[in-house]
């Protein structure tokens, strides 16, 4: 790329100064071109270009995340109909998308510019109860209203009923969302290269009890019973419909929805599996230190190193 153009992604509450102006001081010295939704304005220094939202996408060769998994998979939606690839700037906690931490910025940016790094593809699932532009890169969930009974729905694969849930919650998930809402509703854990689609009930009191693995090629149509309670669905944890008494969502997958930058990835597989075992499995003491930023860890190995005779 001669002149790349950036196109920034805000997490929405987080003091994101520092990140965009590192971001800024190295576009200026590469004559690289920054976007940033109209909305976040007010957030980034003068030379950024405020955009509509649905130009953002267009007018950037690569978008630049800045928060955590939230932001990340916030940017990926933004980009469904036209992917471009998705550089994550880690501001969160434990997160299993994001790859780069703020220390890392500025040479990660240069990978950019030399097209040194690789593009990991994201498949997505597509709510059809409010059209195509509602998608989930990590899940579609129907959630009971409190103190409103019980969610009653029927399962169909590809037009064929196989059985009900009443639970508090069904969760259906990808790959890359089985760690999120799905595994905390007792979900497997799903390896990211699998190609698959998770329906998982949440505290289930009578009929589906456990998890189903789909194929990614099946149609998945969950009903509600007349005799359900009024649910909210949500779409990555966004609230995309609530109140609803009737009716059925039908979920298809769709394949290399969204283009994850990795700039290392055997390095990012390792530090994601450290991740994933935080919520189960205990950790040894050299585990636990892959996890830290590279700058801590170089600190922490020069402590470590027996004094000079």
């Amino acid at each position: 790329m001669d002149r790349i153009r950036l196109g920034l992604v805000l997490h929405p509450t987080r003091d994101v100064s520092p990140v965009v102006d590192t971001i800024a001081a190295w576009a200026a010295r590469h004559s690289a071109a920054l976007a940033v939704r109209a909305q976040d304005r007010h957030r980034v220094p003068e030379p950024v270009q405020a955009v509509p939202e649905a130009d953002l996408v267009a007018r950037s060769d690569v978008l630049v995340s800045i928060g955590g998994d939230g932001t990340m998979l916030g940017a990926l939606r933004l980009a469904v109909h036209d992917p471009r690839p998705v550089l994550g700037v880690h501001l969160g906690k434990v997160g299993f998308l994001v790859e780069v931490e703020p220390p890392e910025l500025s040479a990660a940016l240069d990978r950019l510019l030399a097209r040194n790094f690789t593009v990991e593809a994201h498949s997505c699932l597509v709510c059809d109860v409010c059209g195509d532009d509602v998608v989930a890169f990590n899940d579609i969930a129907l959630v009971r209203q409190p103190g409103r009974g019980f969610i009653t729905a029927t399962l169909a694969v590809d037009g064929q009923r196989y059985g009900y849930y009443r639970c508090d919650a069904l969760v259906v998930s990808t790959p890359t969302g089985s760690t999120a809402y799905s595994y905390a509703a007792g979900g497997p854990l799903v390896s990211p290269a699998t190609r698959a689609v998770v329906v998982t009930p949440s505290a289930p009191m009578a009929g589906i009890s456990r998890a189903v693995v789909l194929s990614p090629d099946e149609a998945v149509r969950l009903e509600l019973r007349p005799e359900s309670a009024p649910i909210a669905v949500e779409s990555d944890g966004l609230l995309i419909r609530e109140a609803a008494t009737s009716g059925a969502v039908s979920i298809r997958y769709r394949e290399d929805a969204g283009q994850v930058v990795r700039l290392d990835p055997r390095r990012y597989q390792e530090r994601s599996q450290l991740k994933l075992s935080l919520l189960d499995l205990p950790l040894l003491p050299e585990q636990l230190r892959e996890l830290l930023p590279d700058g801590v860890r170089r600190e922490l190995d020069r402590r470590d190193l027996p004094p000079q005779r």
